[in-house]
């Protein structure tokens, strides 16, 4: 039996309790626990398990259901109980479905079945990671959540312009995309390793006062100005070999854009006051949610400054272009807020899903995070289950045209969007024996697709639309689960 703390733990992100008699399979789980920034501990029965757990709280426990002792699923509620912040996965190599379907309901994290894949271990541990509210391995991703086509996309062009560690990049989109996220999944793709030392230095245009944009950009030597008693150091000075992102660029002042122009076209700065000018050897990102083009048009933005920011465009799709993402989001972020209110991740319903991938979301993702705050704030401790208000998501669904950013209005507008059915939900018939293995949000999204298929009387079109998501989109499931394709008659 491992000692529980020991120099590998202190150094890792996160610690795991595997509890697993056999020594051939623990050691491959292991090797890929470490490998997605674990530390495991390792008991080979149920006495050890009660021993090692009653020592010290664990991050994620993994468990082998049959043990030379006894089974696991007596132990489950109360490893629950102790570390109730932790998700819970059971390996299995005799699977119960009625077992499965208990635990599930009771807040297991996912249920698997031997011979486990690597590669569906792996996935397993990243969800959990993100539940955790931590980042499973070096991917410079934690912030791009979803493996939709457009997401797919966002990080490939990331990825391209990490390359170009000096090139100026602008990303463009609709107000609570998450351009500020996408700007620091770009820094940690542009130095790797030390994204961490190499500094990240943020400032929203729009809430800097117009007579202080320059020292706050620049720095200001003592008495370059009345009231500055002090040399003031300045936001590029600070992002210095690092990235500098400009939030809300378009609100840059008219007269004080000349002089971004200057910096971006030379790399090279002045402090207010100062003589001499200073190289800078990072790079600026800078976003907008307003047309640019629009606004030099209208004579608000000056045009040799559009072209200088353009050098890398990267266009942030918006969350109804990216729906088949919203339920790893929803679980992502009901982590952080659960870890920032300091409780545990309550579970989210089917039916409830079924709303907010359905819903237009005009506010994109921080409207998502908010609708999901407020619930968590509605949701007793005691209470496993979000309490959602979905009345007020239908009321909301149809945003109206005059809030539509210069951004939205020049891209496709989608179709309408479907209201929740009232008797969508998980139905009861249980997963088939070949699907037990499915994590709780997949066998939620099971249950829904074959409800629907069947109310729907197996039409693609229907289903999807009732589903919120693309025909495309519900192919590919139907690919990866081929006994919902409705027959062909």
């Amino acid at each position: 039996m491992n000692t529980p703390r020991n120099r590998e733990t202190e150094k890792a992100a996160f610690s795991c309790l595997m509890v697993e008699d056999d020594v051939a399979f623990a050691s491959l789980v292991g090797q890929v626990v470490r490998e997605a920034g674990g530390a495991v501990t390792h008991g080979k029965t149920l006495a050890e398990a009660e021993t090692l757990s009653a020592r010290q709280a664990f991050d994620l426990i993994l468990l082998d259901n049959h043990l030379p002792d006894g089974k696991a699923y007596d132990l489950f509620e109360r490893l629950a109980r102790r570390n109730p912040d932790a998700p819970i996965i059971m390996i299995t190599g005799l699977p119960d479905l009625s077992e499965a379907i208990s635990l599930t309901r009771n807040g297991l994290f996912d249920y698997l079945t031997k011979p486990v894949e690597v590669e569906k271990l792996a996935a397993c541990l990243k969800r959990a990671c993100l539940r955790m509210g931590r980042r499973a391995g070096n991917d410079g991703q934690a912030d791009s959540v979803g493996t939709s086509p457009a997401m797919r996309d966002l990080l490939e062009q990331l990825g391209q312009a990490a390359r170009h560690p000096t090139a100026t990049v602008l990303l463009a989109g609709e107000s609570g995309v998450g351009k500020d996220a996408a700007a620091r999944t770009l820094h940690r793709l542009t130095f790797g390793t030390r994204a961490a030392e190499v500094p990240y230095v943020a400032l929203n245009c729009a809430a800097v006062p117009g007579d202080m944009f320059e020292a706050e950009l620049f720095g200001a030597e003592r008495g370059a100005y009345t009231g500055a008693d002090k040399k003031r150091v300045g936001l590029v000075a600070s992002a210095q070999g690092g990235t500098l992102f400009l939030d809300e660029i378009a609100e840059v002042p008219l007269p004080l854009q000349a002089k971004l122009l200057r910096f971006l076209e030379g790399r090279e700065f002045r402090a207010l006051g100062a003589d001499k000018l200073q190289a800078f050897t990072g790079r600026v990102a800078a976003a907008t949610n307003k047309s640019l083009h629009a606004e030099v048009e209208a004579g608000r933005f000056r045009e040799d400054l559009l072209y200088r920011l353009e050098v890398f465009t990267i266009m942030i799709p918006p969350l109804r272009q990216r729906r088949e993402d919203i339920p790893a989001l929803v679980e992502h972020l009901l982590s952080l807020l659960a870890a920032k209110y300091g409780r545990r991740a309550p579970l989210m319903r089917t039916e409830d899903l079924v709303a907010l991938c359905a819903h237009e979301f005009p506010g994109n993702i921080r409207e998502l995070r908010n609708i999901l705050e407020r619930a968590l704030l509605r949701t007793p401790e005691d209470v496993r289950w979000l309490v959602l208000d979905r009345s007020w998501l239908r009321a909301a669904a149809a945003p109206a045209p005059a809030a539509r950013t210069p951004i939205a209005a020049s891209m496709p507008t989608p179709a309408p969007t479907p209201k929740a059915p009232a008797d969508a939900g998980p139905d009861d018939e249980p997963l088939p024996p070949e699907r037990v293995d499915l994590s709780p949000l997949e066998a939620q999204e099971y249950r829904l697709i074959r409800s629907t298929l069947r109310r729907c009387q197996g039409g693609i079109r229907r289903t999807a639309v009732q589903i919120g998501l693309s025909p495309q989109a519900l192919l590919r499931r139907l690919e990866k689960w081929p006994e919902l394709r409705p027959e062909e008659k």
